[in-house]
């Protein structure tokens, strides 16, 4: 386990270093996160006040576009991998002494960082256009932390992902596939009373919705709608929860499924 985490720790290394030395890939890191803010609190956001909806919904947005941005930011995972494979670096790493996931925990580690930077550019972003938090340091740290608890397990999804397809542009049409729905169809950007039947019960056990939840209720934002229900559905009544036990299942299925499937794109 020691000698996976060090050799992991100087892959992560790499792949930060490799973000430092290509200015494009972090201008397009930041940048992205702040046309996501800028479009959706102003689109969406002016819709909602022409009806009267206020600037609540901006605060309640927020949640919703950080943890959508950090779940399609996993895919950098894959499409990484992908591209280490096709270009025969994989099989470099593989003649060194070193461990056999090393990659896979560097790859998946150097992403978290780069979600840290990513939440941390939204966020301010975010007090521009009027978000805040209204709880405590802790509880604001929590909510942070459970989306990036999330990212991190689905980016080993990504990670196995990555190693099934031929090239970085098919692992993003795959993952697209995967993805918007679980983003799209949640509580990240409207209300769930606003869902008909069928989607509304897909999105109150969606685990997109639980992690978006969860941060709404650490950062302490509102419903735009102060009449709105209050959730039914038990994941979203006890969002940390649901949010842990789905990065826990996560974990278990593709870190396995990952290392695994790393041996043998890596032998072909």
């Amino acid at each position: 386990m020691r000698t996976a985490v060090n050799d992991g720790s100087v892959v992560a290394r790499r792949n930060l270093i490799k973000i430092k030395r290509v200015p494009d890939l972090l201008v397009f890191t930041t940048l992205q996160p702040i046309m996501f803010v800028l479009l959706f609190a102003y689109v969406f956001g002016g819709a909602i006040d022409a009806e009267g909806g206020g600037a609540a919904y901006r605060e309640f947005l927020i949640a919703g576009i950080f943890a959508q941005t950090v779940v399609f930011g996993a895919t950098i995972t894959g499409a990484a991998l992908a591209d280490d494979i096709k270009k025969g670096i994989i099989d470099r790493f593989r003649s060194l002494p070193m461990s056999g996931s090393a990659v896979l925990v560097g790859r998946t580690f150097a992403d978290v960082v780069n979600n840290v930077l990513v939440l941390v550019v939204m966020g301010l972003t975010g007090l521009l256009v009027g978000w805040r938090i209204r709880t405590s340091v802790p509880e604001a740290l929590l909510g942070f932390f459970l989306l990036l608890l999330f990212a991190y397990a689905i980016s080993w999804l990504m990670a196995w992902i990555g190693m099934l397809v031929p090239t970085p542009e098919v692992v993003n049409n795959a993952a697209f596939i995967v993805i918007f729905p679980l983003t799209f169809v949640a509580n990240t950007f409207v209300p769930l009373d606003s869902l008909p039947g069928p989607l509304k019960t897909f999105a109150e056990w969606n685990p997109v919705s639980a992690v978006t939840q969860a941060a709404r209720d650490n950062f302490g934002n509102p419903d735009p709608n102060p009449l709105a229900p209050e959730p039914t559905s038990w994941a979203l009544q006890n969002p940390e929860l649901y949010t842990v036990l789905w990065a826990g299942v996560f974990l278990l299925i593709f870190v396995p499924l990952a290392t695994w499937q790393y041996r043998r794109s890596a032998s072909r």
